[in-house]
């Protein structure tokens, strides 16, 4: 009697089961649960927290002093934040770490002449593009002859010294690249040039954009072929994977500063634009 009572109070739990509505993702591991949009925590904060390395003129630099950020970069980040009634803080990173950071959300966005490359974006969102770069040599005007075309070919010999920065696309670009020269790694992006200028590397390969400003703040340098450069990237602005709105909201962002005329006006400021 007692076993009858148990099959039967069975089959009524497996009667109920059965009929209970089922969803497509009910044995999934269940979603994070949604936090919301930096669209609406930024204005809501006060605060667009802005990760750069100070250290990449034209597109981001930090004074001497430590203070100050300067920049196409910094100021489409400061217009980013006053669009969003926000004050920017702007937050120092590393290359090696950039992408890192906005991942772990330390910051809401990544900045500072930002190449794309399929590594990073598997880490974040990448914007609407700010422009195209690509790599090109820089080296002394008085050395200009000994490289011709400047060519890799050109450059790829023993006895020539190419000075990188570490962790970031000139020192991936440059070790894919050269075989014969020897690499030399040079630990402060803010003073490596001096290093070409001092005679202790005979060139650097870097984003065009790069090379045409250094060259015309530093007379000594000559950029080759800065029209032509050795690859393609974009340059664009790192954000939070899984927050479609916050992107979405600095990608139209970024079309209208490019469209109305503002980045192209940051831009001759810091004299990049070929």
């Amino acid at each position: 009697m007692k076993r009858a009572a148990t099959l039967s109070a069975l089959a009524c739990l497996l009667a109920v089961t059965a009929a209970a509505p089922t969803s497509p993702g009910a044995a999934k591991r269940p979603e994070r649960p949604y936090l919301g949009s930096l669209l609406d925590a930024v204005p809501k904060r006060g605060v667009l927290k802005v990760c750069t390395t100070g250290d990449y003129a034209p597109f981001t630099k930090l004074d001497p002093a430590g203070r100050t950020y300067s920049g196409v970069d910094i100021e489409m980040a400061r217009d980013l934040a006053k669009s969003l009634d926000a004050e920017p803080r702007f937050t120092a990173t590393t290359w090696a770490d950039l992408t890192g950071d906005v991942a772990a959300r330390r910051c809401d966005i990544g900045v500072g002449g930002v190449s794309i490359t399929p590594a990073r974006a598997r880490q974040v969102y990448f914007s609407e593009p700010t422009r195209e770069d690509g790599k090109t040599p820089i080296v002394r005007c008085a050395d200009k002859d000994r490289f011709g075309a400047g060519t890799l070919k050109d450059i790829d010999k023993k006895g020539v010294r190419v000075v990188v920065n570490p962790g970031g696309t000139n020192e991936e670009f440059t070790r894919a690249s050269i075989k014969q020269a020897t690499i030399r790694l040079h630990p402060e992006n803010t003073t490596i040039f001096q290093e070409i200028i001092d005679g202790r590397a005979d060139v650097m390969m870097t984003d065009a954009s790069e090379t045409l400003y250094q060259s015309r703040i530093h007379p000594e340098l000559c950029a080759l072929h800065p029209d032509k450069p050795f690859t393609f990237s974009e340059k664009a602005y790192a954000t939070p994977r899984g927050d479609e709105e916050f992107k979405e909201y600095v990608d139209q962002f970024v079309h209208l500063a490019k469209h109305d005329g503002t980045y192209a006006k940051y831009e001759d400021e810091w004299t990049v634009r070929r």
